[in-house]
């Protein structure tokens, strides 16, 4: 390992801190959601930062942006490494953006002490991994994986009916190169963890193995709109007393499917509510996770029948529609053992990990050798503007993702599929 390189600890620090600004609310957070004016700027200054570095930039047809630094045989696949710089409406300062600047500080210290790799070093930062604005998430790195079609992805609408491509267009960051896979000897991506266990155990460094399966849904609601006062409760159609059940539903079967169900219903819209009418039409959202398949599908089972009970009972239609699925992933040993490697020799403490959460790095791991490095976030808040890290933490995931991309870089041909 070389042990004379390390990171410039204030200039990633400052990085995190700049990059903040944008979006930055008044609680600490950062609202940049995905193809906005604010991620525009995000996406500006990421790319001013990797020029000032002399990488090499392309744009995908999604608007992921690679950021390349040549390599002693550039004919070798290169190892990559980033993460996203979209946020939830009420999102943290660190998730995503800790994982695209610590990618570029790695160069930045590598090109500090002029340090060549034998395979060249690509940062990535994908385009709508939150899918907040336009669900699904992960949107880009799944076109890119070959997992979601571009055609389709380019056509997704928010809220507002506002087409992902035709924001793309409209900041100027829908690319000409063609968002497909092509070979990566590894991919690493740090991220802060979402949640409190590495904090509760006291351990620097989450060596994440692997993550769990996913499901999301989107259900329509439909009854029927009524005069609140001359209208008898038998005969209502009350479209969020069904949705009510429902959310009820979700929350029963995350508690049934412990250890490590998870069930959420995040959005809950009533069309065109009014107070003195029964509402007709509802929208919500749900999101099931499950580390085990076999258990996940026996949550998506349960879920469709007892709807189709509710729907009996409260006289209402209900539609529901999966528009996410992701298997359980395994991640590459190789990688795994060297962030591990590294670890110790840093004499950092770290602990195997699952992660509760879905990232970028799950889809790449579908087309190339894939790990990620956790580090702690203070009381385990993401997804908040409270959220917060250490800086100290920060640096630590830093130095381990720089040795572990240059081990990588060293020796890709030692990458074992698996």
């Amino acid at each position: 390992m070389l042990t004379n390189i390390k990171i410039n600890e204030d200039r990633l620090w400052n990085s995190l801190n700049e990059m903040a600004l944008i979006g930055a609310t008044d609680k600490g957070g950062v609202n940049r959601q995905a193809l906005t004016d604010l991620d525009k700027e995000s996406r500006d200054l990421f790319i001013k930062w990797c020029k000032e570095e002399n990488l090499t930039i392309t744009i995908d047809q999604m608007g992921n942006i690679f950021a390349r630094r040549e390599g002693k045989n550039n004919n070798l696949p290169p190892i990559m490494s980033g993460s996203h710089l979209d946020t939830q409406p009420t999102g943290g300062r660190y998730d995503g953006a800790l994982g695209v600047l610590s990618a570029l500080e790695v160069v930045r210290t590598l090109n500090e002490f002029n340090y060549s790799t034998e395979a060249p070093i690509e940062i990535v930062m994908w385009t709508n991994e939150e899918g907040c604005r336009f669900p699904p998430a992960m949107t880009g790195s799944a076109v890119f994986s070959g997992l979601h079609d571009l055609s389709s992805a380019l056509a997704i609408q928010d809220q507002e009916g506002v087409k992902l491509g035709s924001e793309l267009e409209r900041i100027k960051y829908n690319g000409s190169v063609a968002c497909k896979s092509r070979p990566i000897a590894g991919f690493i991506e740090i991220h802060i963890e979402q949640g409190p266990i590495l904090e509760m155990e006291n351990k620097n460094i989450g060596v994440v193995t692997g993550a769990q399966a996913q499901k999301w849904y989107e259900v329509n609601i439909t009854g029927m709109e009524a005069h609140a006062g001359p209208t008898p409760m038998e005969i209502r159609k009350d479209a969020l007393v069904a949705s009510s059940e429902v959310v009820l539903l979700v929350n029963s079967i995350g508690n049934n499917f412990q250890p490590g169900g998870c069930a959420t219903c995040g959005v809950l819209e009533i069309v065109n509510p009014s107070r003195n009418v029964i509402p007709g039409n509802c929208f919500l959202t749900i999101d099931f996770r499950h580390p085990d398949d076999d258990k996940l599908k026996k949550m998506d089972e349960i879920l469709r029948k007892t709807i189709k009970l509710i729907e009996k009972d409260k006289k209402v239609k209900i539609e529901i529609k999966q528009i996410l699925e992701l298997k359980s992933n395994s991640f590459n040993k190789s990688i795994i053992n060297t962030i591990k490697d590294v670890t110790h020799k840093l004499k950092f403490t770290n602990k195997e990990i699952i992660s509760g959460a879905g990232h970028d790095a799950v889809n790449i791991n579908s087309i190339a050798p894939t790990a990620m490095i956790f580090i702690p976030c203070i009381d385990g808040i993401s997804h908040n503007e409270i959220e917060d890290i250490h800086k100290e933490d920060a640096i630590r995931g830093a130095e381990v993702l720089l040795h572990s991309v240059v081990e990588l870089a060293n020796n890709s041909s030692k990458i074992i599929n698996n």
